[in-house]
């Protein structure tokens, strides 16, 4: 059974989001605050955590980035969830590695789907298979990259960009492609994040960031060797 820790610091938050999550087939851990949220991701090593930005002493979107940045946490995809609708907000949560966003109030139904969606995508990712091209080197089962040896500090989106991207060596990917492959179609998000996250991305990869080519009038592509 897949274990959610679900973060928010509204008791009846909480209880919706057990009562539906459970409804589906999943076990449900839960904090209330930012601190217990870092120590249960942590300890319970959940599957996906579903994390309100609006918590006392400690943001969400500071607890998101702590646990993007812990190869222990780094893995665990991240949904944000918050009554703020504004763009800038959902962009910040993005740009922070989360795979998703939502916003309050929330019909449980899309809630669900959602979940789902990320966890489906988490599996697609291809086990025990490592990627390399020239210095870069990607192991797909650890979520992990390096180049020339030195593991790169990548967040959980640029990761997936990079793989998705390396997968494809050779092919050109669309921003379109890339937004469906990373965040998913049901995940409304702008051409612009994308060009944002390819920009850190490369400038993590050093010199080797000439592998992730700009086909310019239609995405990205990264080279052959």
């Amino acid at each position: 059974m897949q274990k959610i820790l679900a973060v928010d610091d509204e008791t009846d938050i909480l209880t919706l989001l057990k009562y539906n999550l459970e409804k589906a087939g999943f076990k449900v851990v839960s904090a209330q605050d930012g601190p217990e949220a870092i120590s249960s991701a942590k300890k319970e090593k959940p599957n996906l955590i579903i994390l309100d930005i609006m918590l006392p002493s400690m943001e969400g979107t500071e607890v998101c980035k702590i646990l993007k940045k812990d190869d222990a946490t780094s893995h665990i995809p991240v949904i944000m969830l918050t009554a703020k609708g504004e763009e800038v907000d959902r962009i910040v949560g993005l740009e922070l590695g989360a795979d998703d966003y939502i916003t309050k109030p929330f019909s449980p139904r899309e809630l669900i789907l959602r979940v789902k969606a990320v966890l489906k995508r988490g599996q697609r990712e291809e086990k025990r298979k490592t990627i390399t091209a020239g210095p870069i080197h990607i192991d797909m089962e650890r979520n992990s990259a390096a180049v020339n040896k030195q593991t790169l500090s990548l967040t959980a989106i640029e990761f997936k960009l990079l793989a998705e991207l390396a997968k494809a060596k050779g092919r050109v990917l669309s921003r379109d492609n890339l937004l469906d492959m990373v965040w998913g179609a049901d995940c409304y998000v702008t051409d612009r994040t994308v060009d944002t996250h390819i920009r850190r991305l490369r400038e993590k990869l050093g010199k080797a960031a000439k592998y992730v080519e700009t086909v310019r009038g239609f995405g990205y592509r990264f080279l052959e060797e």
